[in-house]
């Protein structure tokens, strides 16, 4: 089955390097990667580094509380992070500056793979929630390189989808694999698929580790006093295309309102900003650009974010937070920085990408799912015209995060017992080096 599978991405890959290559006509973010991608990466300083992959901003994000454990544990172990997108690149780089090295993860081909490992040298390679690549899984085992998938999740509809390619990925998930699941379903499904239940631990989810800087805090609110203490504030924080029109027009409902009401609108992906630029022009929308550095005034509806690395702070400086890629089929993002800060939460419908997360504040009473522009602008309204009621909310969301954080040492006591001095032989993982 798996050189049916080799076979496969040969004839896939050319067409995603096309496709790369004209992203990187467009946008500068995607220079570089395709290299990087087959394997072609500057080698590591230091070998036996420990190698965490993260797709993209999300899983970078979480991998923050992940490396600072690690080197509270392991200060001389170097640390490495790959991501799959530029966005992810750019929050990698933001958060670690120059103590880790950034890489852009190798195609699924033997001699990207080969070319990867021979530059990199992991002595540990962690997987953060669950990208199955039957080739670089491969490579790990025939190099004897422990491999930890952390944070690990699959779906009930990905369960159906492994089990009918068969052996690819019994065989990718068979061979002295350490899954350390977010939740005991998981672990089950896992093992469905052919992972071995003695090396499968649940350990949480490490994204509910998340810590913002107080720095990043206090930035947003010394910003927001900027704009006027008692203005409203709300935001939409990395948005898609046809959100932005959305959250516009639920904008001109919560001004019928609260007249000096601002959004401070965030797209997701810097190739879009001179679309929403573009939007906000033609539909007339008073606003300001972040990226000119002036303040809004009091006619100003809306502040364009068109800059980059500044969402955390900008929920700082907000009084609801509606979180996009739900409005639209994306799957959503992350609900966790806004919660973490207190914000009452707002998101569409398509939360698939964190749906325990989901689920979770809205048990709690800290997310509202709103389906359209109507109830968007009505629910924002609302928490507007009853702080305190507001404050609840979002009070409700932090707690719900503090209740669940803990999976990141979890995650390290896994790892732990795989580390090694850089010169020492590789070790062998124990299935009993952390419990459940």
């Amino acid at each position: 089955m798996r050189w049916i599978y080799v076979l496969l991405t040969y004839l896939l890959v050319p067409l995603i390097i096309v496709y790369d290559a004209w992203q990187a006509l467009r946008s500068p973010d995607y220079r570089g990667r395709i290299a990087q991608r087959l394997g072609l990466m500057p080698a590591a300083a230091h070998a036996g580094t420990v190698w965490i992959h993260a797709v993209s901003v999300g899983e970078v994000q979480a991998a923050a509380a992940l490396v600072a454990e690690l080197r509270r544990r392991a200060p001389d172990v170097p640390i490495a992070v790959s991501t799959v997108t530029p966005t992810g690149a750019q929050r990698a780089r933001a958060l670690f500056k120059d103590t880790v090295q950034h890489c852009y993860l190798p195609y699924d081909l033997p001699g990207s793979v080969r070319r990867f490992l021979d530059r990199l040298q992991p002595q540990v390679a962690v997987i953060l929630e669950t990208e199955i690549w039957p080739t670089l899984y491969a490579g790990l085992r025939r190099r004897r390189i422990p491999l930890v998938l952390g944070s690990a999740r699959v779906s009930v509809r990905s369960v159906e989808r492994y089990q009918r390619l068969g052996s690819l990925f019994r065989d990718a998930l068979s061979h002295d694999v350490l899954i350390g699941a977010q939740t005991a379903a998981d672990a089950g499904r896992f093992c469905a698929i052919g992972a071995d239940p003695g090396r499968v631990r649940v350990t949480g989810n490490i994204k509910y580790d998340i810590d913002i800087p107080a720095p990043v805090i206090a930035a947003g609110q010394a910003m927001r006093a900027q704009w006027g203490a008692a203005r409203p504030v709300w935001i939409a924080g990395s948005t898609h295309e046809g959100e932005e029109e959305a959250c516009l027009a639920a904008h001109a409902l919560v001004r019928a309102r609260h007249a000096d009401a601002l959004l401070l609108l965030v797209p997701r992906h810097p190739q879009r900003f001179d679309a929403v630029r573009a939007l906000l022009r033609r539909q007339k929308v008073s606003h300001v650009q972040r990226s000119a550095g002036a303040l809004p005034a009091a006619a100003d509806a809306v502040l364009l974010v068109d800059t980059l690395g500044e969402l955390q702070m900008l929920y700082a400086a907000s009084d609801v937070a509606f979180v996009a890629g739900s409005l639209v089929p994306v799957g959503g993002h992350s609900l966790l920085e806004p919660a973490v800060l207190g914000l009452p939460l707002l998101s569409g419908p398509y939360t698939q990408n964190s749906q325990d997360i989901a689920d979770l504040m809205q048990q709690a009473g800290a997310l509202r799912i709103v389906r359209n522009q109507e109830e968007m602008g009505s629910c924002v309204a609302d928490r507007l015209d009853d702080p305190s009621q507001a404050r609840r909310a979002g009070a409700l969301g932090r707690e719900a995060v503090a209740a669940n954080r803990g999976a990141v040492s979890r995650l390290a006591d896994l790892i732990d017992p795989l580390l090694r001095a850089s010169d020492g032989p590789p070790a062998e993982p124990s299935a009993g080096s952390a419990g459940r």
